[in-house]
């Protein structure tokens, strides 16, 4: 990476970190952050949570949350990303299935970004309370560019439960 001038535009973006596979790194709790370490830049870490599995894998997940501040642009960061789940032994695989690291980017301080690779905010963040519970830790007030909720809002609708019908 070349040198940043004063000139240069800063992102912040807000990630999501999961692990359920003991990797080179050790546990998952360790995967998270020994992949943190290698992000760099890192503003806030939520405290890690255990969460049960969605889909085929039967191993319970590690999940976090990070605040990063660079300036890469989205796809430039999403391709810094698979490369650090790759070199941590991330493989291809079943979707939903056991991995050592899992690195998404959720939200971006420029707001909606939408390419054929890659959609901030993430497609499915919204609902699911394993990304929304690190990120009220660390970023409550961050509003959804959609809706104009805050973080801890979203959070609290997602974990209601809903009515049976």
């Amino acid at each position: 990476m070349g040198v940043v001038s004063p000139a240069t535009p800063r992102f912040i973006y807000v990630i999501a970190l999961g692990s359920n596979r003991r990797g080179r790194h050790g546990s998952p709790r360790e995967a998270i952050d020994a992949a943190l370490e290698r992000i760099g830049e890192v503003r806030a870490v939520s405290p890690i949570i255990v969460t049960a599995p969605i889909g085929p894998s039967i191993r319970r997940f590690a999940n976090a949350a990070a605040l990063i501040e660079t300036a890469e642009s989205p796809p430039t960061l999403l391709a810094r990303l698979k490369r650090i789940e790759r070199a941590m032994g991330r493989r291809a695989g079943r979707r939903w299935g056991a991995r050592v690291i899992d690195i998404d980017i959720v939200l971006w301080s420029g707001g909606v970004w939408r390419s054929r690779a890659l959609s901030i905010p993430h497609a499915f963040w919204a609902q699911r309370g394993f990304v929304l519970t690190p990120l009220a830790a660390i970023v409550p007030d961050w509003r959804d560019p959609r809706s104009g909720r805050t973080i801890r809002q979203m959070s609290s609708l997602v974990d209601r439960r809903r009515p049976s019908t």
